[in-house]
């Protein structure tokens, strides 16, 4: 059976996110992943006192990343990837604890925000590639009983992520409607991704 995949470049995804790794494996993709040690509160601080737009903020971290493996594995694919909340202008970070994940729920119910997720590929000690996806989402009004529930039953994931929820999971009950790509809700836009692969010829066209 002919490989849909070539051998070389090996691609390495920049990111710890089980979530990530999940969508890459899922559309058959051969990768390797490691974390890369990247100050994202220093970044963001940064961005935010510069008045640097979420979009190009996002690039910066995912950047960061990339080029932090891409600096011990030249040789290799890397793909470096971050996503920020925005709320009305307010940006938000992963919840330190339950009693965070609350507050953050309680500021996006009833409210629209954006998943901004950016995605970065180095090789040979440059960036070769770049994107930004925004979806798009309007949380429910949701009740203080509903949240009690939710945070009950999603305890052990609510601070993995940046919304405090998981689409993929129980979290997709607090959404009326989602505008935007599935797997850029995750944290990798994935059909961008996959174009820019075919037009290197990583993946057969």
């Amino acid at each position: 059976m002919k490989a849909i995949q070539a051998a070389e470049p090996r691609l390495v995804l920049a990111s710890a996110s089980s979530a990530r790794r999940a969508v890459l494996a899922a559309a058959g993709l051969n990768f390797e992943a490691t974390a890369a040690a990247v100050d994202e509160a220093a970044i963001k601080e940064s961005a935010q006192a510069e008045a640097i737009p979420p979009e190009d903020a996002a690039l910066m971290l995912a950047d960061a990343k990339a080029a932090a493996i891409a600096r011990r594995d030249p040789d290799a694919l890397v793909i470096g990837c971050d996503q920020l909340l925005v709320c009305e202008g307010r940006w938000f970070d992963k919840p330190a604890d339950a009693a965070a994940a609350r507050a953050h729920l309680q500021a996006l119910r009833g409210r629209k925000h954006l998943l901004v997720t950016a995605i970065v590929c180095h090789r040979h000690g440059r960036r070769i590639w770049q994107h930004v996806a925004s979806p798009r989402l309007t949380m429910r009004a949701v009740s203080d009983e509903f949240l009690d529930a939710y945070l009950d039953a999603e305890a052990a994931h609510v601070t993995h992520s940046v919304g405090a929820y998981r689409i993929e999971g129980p979290g997709a009950q607090l959404f009326s409607k989602v505008e935007g790509e599935h797997a850029a809700i995750l944290g990798i836009p994935l059909l961008p991704l996959l174009d820019f692969l075919r037009q290197h010829r990583v993946l057969l066209g």
